[in-house]
C-alpha cells in the first residue's frame, strides 16, 4: 500500500467520524413544541433530518472503509503502528465534535445546560486531544526510523542512557 493510500484512508476515517456521528444522531430538540418556539444556544443548520441521516450513513461507510484499510496496512507492516497514537485521538475528537454539535444546537425550553457543560468540560478535552495528536505526529515525523542509532535512543544523550532504551 502506498503512503498516499494510507493517508487517504486516515483522512476518510478521521473526516467521516464527525459527519457520521452528527448525521446519525439527528436533531435533539425538546419534544412537544414546534422548533420555532424553542430556545437554542446555537442555531442548527437548515438541513433536513433525512439528508443528515443519508450523509451520516455515507460517512459511516467511508469511516469504516478507512479504518479497515488502516488496520490491514498496520497488520501487514505497511503502516507504522505508532501512528495509531495520532489517529485514535483524532477519531475521538471527531466523535466529540459530531455529538457536541448536536448538543450545542439542541432546542429546549430555557437554558441549554448540556451546551454549557460541553463548553466548560469538552473544550479542554478537545484541546488536549488535538495537542496530543499534533505533538505525537510531530515527534513521529522528526524521529529517525528504527533503532539505527538515530532519534532519541539514549546514545546521543552523552551516555546518559544506554542505546537499548
Amino acid at each position: 500500500m502506498t503512503n498516499r493510500g494510507i493517508v487517504a484512508a486516515g483522512a476518510a476515517l478521521v473526516g467521516g467520524v464527525p459527519v457520521a456521528a452528527w448525521g446519525l444522531m439527528g436533531q435533539q430538540n425538546y419534544d412537544g413544541l414546534p422548533a420555532s418556539e424553542l430556545d437554542y444556544a446555537f442555531q442548527p443548520w437548515d438541513i433536513g433530518d433525512g439528508v443528515a441521516a443519508v450523509a451520516g450513513g455515507l460517512a459511516l461507510v467511508l469511516a469504516v472503509a478507512g479504518a479497515a484499510v488502516l488496520v490491514r496496512a498496520s497488520l501487514r507492516g505497511a503502516m507504522d503502528q505508532r501512528w495509531w497514537g495520532v489517529v485514535g485521538p483524532l477519531v475521538a475528537l471527531g466523535l466529540m465534535a459530531g455529538v457536541g454539535w448536536r448538543i450545542l444546537t439542541a432546542g429546549g425550553i430555557g437554558a441549554n445546560i448540556g451546551a454549557g457543560l460541553l463548553i466548560i468540560f469538552g473544550t479542554p478535552v478537545a484541546a488536549g486531544l488535538l495537542l496530543w495528536s499534533l505533538a505525537w505526529s510531530f515527534w513521529l515525523v522528526t524521529q529517525r526510523h528504527g533503532h539505527e542509532g538515530g532519534g532519541l535512543g539514549g546514545g546521543e544523550m552523552g551516555g546518559f542512557a544506554s542505546r537499548r532504551v
